[in-house]
């Protein structure tokens, strides 16, 4: 059924949490514009880190703009201004992975060079003015005034706390550029982005992304991961730079699990009778991946912003989107998706 073909019943409403990823966040957008496209779901609030903050605060500017058009506009205007921002970078394919067909930066000797001045210096040693051009062009992209009044959608965009370590979670009318950049803020890339007098870095690290502010402050109890990051992988590193992704991966997954275990216990609990469903609220978790093809793009895949890798992601999101309605549309509001016990096998 389409979004015309639902004209006149009220979507579904689902909160939705969006996982971090940087180039891959594109698979989010093929995600979120499938969605917005159906009609058939709406959102009551959105969760978001790093990659998902910057996907959130777009379609929550493009909803107070125009509804579901305006959001699915909104995030196709800001991926090609990436495009053409990430088209002037030294960071490109090497001739070598373009012949390939391959979309890694692995031989890219922008990116080798880059990857090994991280290691040597710190952010503030290479980069002492703190110039950050990604957030010169969200804030020519989204219109922050908007986001701040934005009563059509939660916003919920989780950074971590430098000195305590501990995650913080800001909601729609603290949220401004540099709360996305903090966010968004990878420690040997970036210095710390200071709000309030207090550094943060990338929210990654303590949420990717957090689910528990919509337990309590949402009436929808149907929970929408979009997970971007893979929690298997049937391969051991070897290389240092595989082993230190595989670290990442499993860093940047960490929270996130330990969120869906305690869901999964407090559900088991109440189904066991042990505590009162009357003061636990059930959450019905849904998934939306594409395991195989995810998995497959090499880490350094991340900074590559071509057009056509970054139309190739949100493609692969609309096929694994457009599948999800097919298969558990009518889950939504009845039970989950996805067994949460499977991930812990």
């Amino acid at each position: 059924m389409s979004a015309k073909a639902s004209a006149g019943k009220s979507p579904k409403m689902v909160n939705i949490a969006l996982q971090g990823g940087g180039a891959h966040g594109a698979f989010t957008w093929g995600v979120l514009d499938r969605l917005l496209e159906d009609g058939r779901i709406g959102f009551e609030a959105i969760s978001g880190t790093s990659a998902g903050a910057i996907n959130a605060v777009v379609v929550a500017d493009g909803i107070m703009k125009g509804g579901p058009d305006g959001a699915r506009q909104a995030l196709e205007d800001f991926w090609q201004a990436v495009s053409r921002q990430g088209a002037k970078s030294p960071i490109q394919r090497s001739l070598v992975n373009v012949f390939m067909g391959d979309w890694s930066l692995e031989t890219s000797p922008g990116y080798l060079f880059f990857d090994h001045l991280t290691r040597l210096a710190s952010p503030y040693d290479l980069n002492p003015l703190n110039h950050n051009p990604l957030q010169d062009l969200l804030e020519a992209q989204v219109d922050f005034d908007r986001v701040t009044a934005c009563n059509k959608v939660k916003l919920f965009v989780s950074a971590t706390n430098v000195h305590t370590g501990r995650v913080r979670v800001f909601t729609c009318g603290e949220i401004t550029s540099d709360v996305i950049m903090a966010s968004a803020c990878l420690p040997f890339m970036f210095q710390a982005v200071e709000i309030e007098g207090v550094p943060y870095w990338d929210g990654g690290y303590m949420g990717n992304p957090v689910l528990f502010p919509f337990f309590n402050s949402c009436a929808s109890s149907d929970v929408v991961l979009v997970q971007i990051n893979p929690i298997e992988r049937k391969t051991t590193p070897r290389t240092a730079r595989e082993i230190l992704n595989r670290v990442n991966e499993i860093t940047f997954n960490s929270s996130l699990l330990k969120e869906l275990r305690a869901i999964e216990f407090v559900a088991r609990l109440v189904d066991d009778g042990k505590l009162d469903p009357a003061d636990y609220k059930q959450v019905l978790l849904h998934r939306i991946d594409s395991v195989e093809e995810m998995a497959a793009l090499s880490a350094s895949s991340k900074l590559n912003a071509e057009w056509a890798f970054l139309v190739h992601l949100r493609d692969i999101g609309r096929e694994a989107a457009s599948g999800w309605l097919e298969r558990h549309y009518d889950r939504i509001g009845e039970g989950s998706s996805v067994d949460i016990r499977t991930l812990f096998d």
